[in-house]
């Protein structure tokens, strides 16, 4: 690592915190450090995610430990001056928790670090993702180097065997049996792939990984490839991860600099390469043999199993493909010993797993947390609660493929089993966390219409049974639901389920099934009652103004982008229900403490449209704020 100085400014240069700005905020940190003489005491370091996207961008300061977030460049001069000039850190910069007045200083003191296992991202935010020296300062290349000189390929399967790793990319196949099955072939060349392709709607777990600490997907791809006697690896990442491309490119180039990839890796007659392949983007590159037929140049589309890759793969090949994640977790594993990390989690899953929390949640990023912790010490302790006080109605796990756990089931565990019982699935890590203003079929439908554009169209019951399930989804949205849709739902998305030929077809109806198994309510009021319960399916709702409350503000009036409100000045404003395209900016614009527009549904339109005043006014210039 680079010289240690009075000063580290550990600088978040992860994509998030990139987008907000962070390569010039730490280019502006470097010109305001020389500036006032402090480039001999003060250091800056560009690590990968820090994790706690939410307030980025963001640094800590070291060695106080101090943590800075929503850093601007306009911020930069009074930090540099008041903190490492005069030694007094800024308070305004700091973190303060929802609902509290004080700041927490250190990074020790959040929330949301203080419940997390650190395996996968050891290194996250401590060094730079671009220096290979930073990363075997922490201990990087131990792992290879104990596996080239004192360990059989036998022993190593055994060793992941028992610390009972289980893959990281959704199905939780445990790794020690796939490497065996792989192992134990005759047919060479054997492949190694590092798949990450992950698709999910927010979910960017293995991207950090690759941006934050590279060379630990390389030693743990080294370890994977002795283990099943191969000599060459792919890493498949999608191209929209540029940052993440670069990284991975430079970690490679470095690694074989040191001879730590190539010919005869630590003078153990060892040899193992890496190539990146880059994807198209195409969520169902993320299964396995849709995968390996992107890299073989063909169609990216899923073949039947058996034989499996580990049997036949890449170029009819064994091919082994594990996950990012996966494969990062091997060099602690062997470093630290099976019976460490088998002692992490729980009977069944063992170890951590990454998450990317998102969604209706205070504290929003990737945390990485010991299986077996609660959905409720995740959304509540972690993520701080749900914001402005509402209420948590369901949490999405395992992306598009995976389900809708309700409220009640905010105290189960997070692991392989326990999601699977709730009709849910661990998947790549996705968790998206819905509060009482989510309307259950509307995200049905948004993952439906997700997995209906990725879809290969291979399989008839995937590509024309996603067809059927959305346009039934959007009309009972629409209010034009239908009795007999939900059997009709429930029917073909278990038709869906058992007839598709991958995982994406064969997970495809979960989202639809966990919300009718959940939720059954909110569809029979979509249908039956013509309400949405969440106040979100346009249809099904309207706006209106009153009379009681209107002071006649101008607010709603002056932002409406269909002209659909009348009033003047101190007059009560009423808005033409013809025009109203219900886009919601009259509610977000009058001020919360007048609170005047209402949104209604079902029967609470019934009852407003019997107050005349509110509905229609043949001469509104008259009504006056406390004539109505």
């Amino acid at each position: 690592m680079a010289e240690k100085r009075r000063i580290e400014l550990m600088a978040c240069a992860g994509t998030g915190c990139v987008a907000g700005g962070a390569f010039q905020i730490i280019e502006e940190l470097g010109k305001e450090i020389d500036a006032r003489g402090l480039g001999e005491e003060v250091s800056i370091v560009p690590t990968g995610c820090n994790g706690f996207c939410g307030q980025g961008p963001l640094m800590v300061v070291i060695p106080d430990n101090i943590f800075y977030g929503w850093l601007s460049l306009d911020d930069i001069p009074h930090l540099v001056e008041e903190h490492f000039l005069k030694g007094r850190p800024v308070e305004k910069l700091m973190f303060t928790p929802p609902e509290e007045k004080e700041p927490l200083p250190l990074l020790s003191e959040i929330p949301f670090f203080r419940k997390q296992l650190l395996i996968v991202l050891r290194n996250k935010g401590i060094i730079d993702p671009e220096k290979i020296d930073d990363y075997i300062a922490r201990d990087g290349y131990v792992a290879i180097e104990k596996v080239l000189t004192s360990m059989s390929p036998e022993n190593v399967i055994d060793e992941v065997s028992k610390a009972g790793l289980r893959g990281r990319g959704g199905a939780g196949f445990p790794t020690g049996l796939k490497w065996k099955i792989a192992s134990q072939q005759d047919k060479t060349p054997k492949y190694l792939i590092a798949n990450c392709d992950e698709g999910d709607p927010g979910a960017y777990m293995d991207r950090s990984v690759l941006e934050s600490d590279p060379h630990s997907v390389i030693e743990g791809m080294s370890i994977a490839a002795y283990a099943i006697s191969s000599s060459e690896g792919f890493i498949y990442v999608r191209t929209e991860y540029p940052l993440a491309l670069k990284r991975m490119e430079t970690a490679i180039s470095q690694a074989r600099e040191y001879g730590l990839l190539g010919q005869d890796i630590l003078g153990s007659g060892f040899d193992f390469d890496i190539e990146i392949r880059g994807g198209s983007g195409a969520f169902v590159c993320g299964e396995e043999t849709s995968l390996i037929h992107s890299i073989e140049g063909d169609i990216p589309e899923p073949r039947q199993r058996p034989p499996f890759p580990a049997q036949s793969g890449l170029w009819e090949c064994p091919t082994v493909i594990n996950n990012v994640e996966t494969l990062a977790n091997l060099p602690v594993i062997i470093a630290r010993g099976a019976d460490w990390y088998s002692g992490i989690g729980t009977e069944t899953s063992k170890g951590t797993k990454i998450f990317s929390l998102v969604g209706k949640i205070n504290n929003t990023g990737l945390i990485e947390v010991p299986m077996g912790i609660t959905l409720n010490e995740v959304i509540y302790e972690i993520g701080g609660g749900i914001p402005d006080g509402k209420a948590f109605k369901a949490v999405q796990t395992g992306g598009p493929s995976g389900g809708c756990i309700p409220s009640s089931l905010i105290d189960s565990p997070i692991d392989f089993e326990s999601l699977k019982q709730a009709g849910s699935m661990m998947g790549s890590g996705g968790m998206i966390v819905m509060d009482e203003d989510t309307c259950v079929v509307d995200v049905s439908k948004f993952f439906i219409q997700f997995t209906n554009d990725e879809s290969c169209g291979k399989c008839v019951s995937c590509r024309d049974g996603s067809d059927a399930l959305l346009e039934v989804l959007n009309r009972i949205s629409d209010g034009e639901g239908q009795e007999g849709d939900v059997e009709f739902l429930e029917e073909l998305a278990e038709t869906v389920k058992d007839a598709s030929m991958c995982g994406l077809g064969q997970t495809l109806p979960n989202p639809v099934l966990s919300t009718l198994r959940y939720f059954r309510d909110e569809y029979d009021a979509h249908i039956n009652e013509k309400r949405c319960p969440a106040l979100h399916c346009r249809n099904l709702i309207q706006y209106y103004i009153d009379p009681d409350k209107c002071v006649g503000c101008l607010k709603c009036l002056k932002n409406c982008p269909t002209e659909a409100i009348m009033g003047e000045l101190k007059h009560i404003h009423i808005i033409d229900q013809e025009k109203c395209s219900k886009c919601g900016q009259c509610l977000e614009e009058c001020p919360p403490k007048i609170s005047a527009v209402i949104k209604a549904t079902g029967s609470d339109i019934d009852n407003l449209e019997q107050l005349p005043e509110i509905v229609a006014c043949s001469d509104w210039k008259t009504m006056k704020i406390g004539a109505a």
